[in-house]
């Protein structure tokens, strides 16, 4: 191994950027085929010194190597979007460029604006879609947070024992959010799953259930009666209160329907758009659920999962859920702002 003074003023500065860039002692000491002590010591000359060993032309030399690490780092992540920060690094290190520690890559990935996260979630808009959307969007667009907060949200989920579901992350650029590549899929379970039903508003949380079977109409309704009806009576006893739910076929049975009609003069049955689950605020509340099942350990069987669904509903914050109530003006004028098209929400 090379000691610091047998290096060549070209390999202090290898030494000194690739510090600077956040490469390790031990792997700076690799790239430069020198000692650990020789990039100690010529990192600290530099740092000491009132003006660096490096001289000009060198510092240009690896500034334009980094801008072409970056454009090679963007194209690797543009192939394939869903790679981790780990296969990321193999991919670049394989190249003819000099090798990078996996911190570099995603410290650099953060400069550039590469951040990872879940794919949306966007359903497939028709012309159709986005009117009743818009026009759903300029019927509540004056809604007071008074109203809003008379609302009862609505929603099913399902939960799988096995954590992966298909939804990896993916890097994107701000301003990328919808782009196809950056959408989410189809989902896929294993090892056994559980739906839950359930139903919030601003004033309390509401119940939850575990649907044993395929979600019929019959179903639905007897959640209707046995859950929801005492619910609403609860939290709106003066018969102020509204109802959403999507438009899933159980939702718009004939049976089901009529028996909203039947009780309107308890509460009233909201108009929904169609395919739009980011307006609904119990997505947020389905993924935070999620999130909290992925942070423990895996689930043995269903009915530790079922558990586990039903201790974590029942300590939802009321702040969280109050703030997503709260969100709903912004949902709306993101709706009315997309012309009824897709929104981040």
């Amino acid at each position: 191994m090379g000691k610091a003074a047998d290096l060549s003023e070209f390999d202090g500065g290898q030494i000194v950027m690739a510090r600077r860039l956040g490469t390790s002692i031990t792997e700076t000491a690799r790239l430069v085929g020198c000692s650990r002590s020789a990039v100690v010591s010529i990192h600290a000359k530099w740092i000491n010194d009132d003006e660096p060993a490096v001289d000009a032309k060198m510092l240009v030399f690896h500034a334009s190597s980094k801008k072409k690490g970056r454009r090679r780092l963007s194209r690797l992540v543009k192939q394939n979007q869903r790679q981790t920060v780990a296969q990321l690094t193999v991919q670049y290190n394989a190249g003819p460029s000099a090798s990078v520690s996996e911190h570099t890559v995603q410290r650099t990935l953060l400069d550039m604006g590469l951040c990872s996260r879940r794919p949306t979630r966007v359903p497939l808009l028709t012309k159709r879609h986005r009117q009743l959307r818009l026009q759903w969007a300029r019927e509540h667009r004056d809604w007071t947070m008074d109203e809003w907060k008379r609302v009862a949200w609505s929603d099913e989920s399902r939960f799988l024992i096995h954590h992966f579901d298909g939804r990896v992350k993916v890097r994107r650029l701000p301003g990328k959010l919808l782009l196809p590549s950056c959408t989410a899929g189809h989902t896929q379970a294993g090892g056994g799953s559980i739906m839950l039903w359930g139903t919030f508003s601003w004033a309390a949380l509401g119940p939850v259930v575990v649907v044993e079977q395929a979600m019929k109409a019959a179903n639905y309704l007897n959640i209707i009666v046995d859950q929801l009806h005492p619910y609403m009576a609860f939290v709106f006893p003066t018969g102020n209160g509204i109802f959403q739910q999507h438009n899933a076929p159980c939702h718009k049975a004939r049976i089901v329907l009529e028996w909203f009609e039947e009780y309107t003069d308890e509460f009233h049955l909201m108009s929904w758009p169609p395919h739009s689950p980011g307006l609904n605020p119990m997505e947020h509340i389905w993924d935070v659920m999620e999130r909290q099942l992925r942070a423990q350990t895996p689930c043995p069987n269903i009915s530790t999962l079922r558990d586990r669904c039903l201790d974590i509903w029942y300590n939802l914050s009321p702040v969280m859920y109050q703030k997503l109530v709260a969100s709903m003006p912004r949902r709306v004028a993101a709706v009315l702002k997309a012309k009824g098209g897709a929104t981040r929400y």
